[in-house]
């Protein structure tokens, strides 16, 4: 029952059609943010999202060796992810369905031009903080030892797979996290519980997540124990590659086709008069 502050509208979860349009109107935000802001926020989620290592190999270093061990190893996975989507901070696989959902809905040249860019300055921001604390914990003599050994030991599975089994093992993180930034406006207080859920069984499932995995493959790179040709096309582009299929290739445009038939004429006519009036805007300036 609502009470006398608030209405039933604001107890009802969203449907399709209203998340569509929260993430869409939020993706269109983000297309529009200047290209340095993109920049500085992709490069602090890099950063922040080697806390997941740090976090698994503090785990790793701690527990005593079991059959359960793994599975709680794993809780430390969600942490770089809850301070990167809590913080609001720019996150490549985030991007690859609210970038997307813009210009599935308007498929024209200029918006894939600005999707492609917003992923390239995304990605290489990304990758440069992953890079930038990958150095830190294999030079800056971050942690003991020990916690620094574990680390490697967390990272090493990675170099289990080939390519394309990484880039197979890649989709289905993709699909999650795409998942995760849908289901995000319907979490409302339960957003900590969502977000580590889901990061969780990306985990669990030993599915590569780009960003994260190029933290662990940079630390294997410094350490040693892969090589550069390895770590670039071996690691992070194959990842890269699965989760744009899984984010962008299968759950983005099954999320515009559920609510496709429902866009009204007079939606289009608002997105057509968005679209002139941020070219007289461009012409002004």
């Amino acid at each position: 029952m609502a009470d006398e502050t608030g209405g039933v509208d604001d107890l009802k979860a969203a449907n399709a059609k209203e998340l569509h349009r929260a993430i869409r109107e939020e993706g269109e935000d983000e297309l529009r943010r200047p290209l340095a802001s993109l920049f500085w926020s992709g490069i602090a989620a890099g950063l922040a999202i080697n806390a997941s290592l740090l976090a698994e190999g503090v785990l790793y270093q701690k527990l005593p060796t079991g059959v359960w061990r793994d599975l709680v190893v794993a809780m430390g996975y969600p942490v770089g992810f809850l301070i990167v989507i809590l913080g609001r901070m720019q996150l490549f696989t985030e991007s690859t369905i609210t970038a997307v959902l813009p210009l599935v809905s308007d498929p024209t040249r200029e918006s894939l031009l600005r999707t492609l860019r917003l992923w390239g300055v995304v990605l290489g921001a990304n990758l440069i903080g992953t890079a930038t604390g990958a150095a830190v914990i294999a030079f800056g003599g971050l942690g003991s030892a020990g916690a620094h050994d574990a680390m490697i030991a967390v990272a090493l599975p990675i170099l289990d797979h080939s390519p394309f089994a990484t880039l197979v093992n890649a989709v289905p993180a993709g699909f999650l996290i795409a998942i995760l930034a849908w289901s995000l406006p319907n979490a409302r207080e339960q957003s900590f519980l969502v977000i580590f859920a889901v990061t969780w069984v990306v985990a669990i499932g030993g599915f590569s997540h780009s960003v994260v995995g190029s933290s662990e493959a940079f630390l294997l790179f410094y350490t040693g124990h892969a090589d550069a040709l390895r770590t670039v096309f071996g690691l992070i582009v194959p990842a890269v590659v699965g989760n744009l299929i899984g984010g962008a290739g299968i759950f983005a445009l099954l999320a515009h086709g559920q609510v496709r038939g429902e866009m009204t004429e007079e939606t289009r006519r608002q997105r057509r008069e968005a679209r002139r009036q941020r070219r007289l805007e461009r012409r002004a300036h």
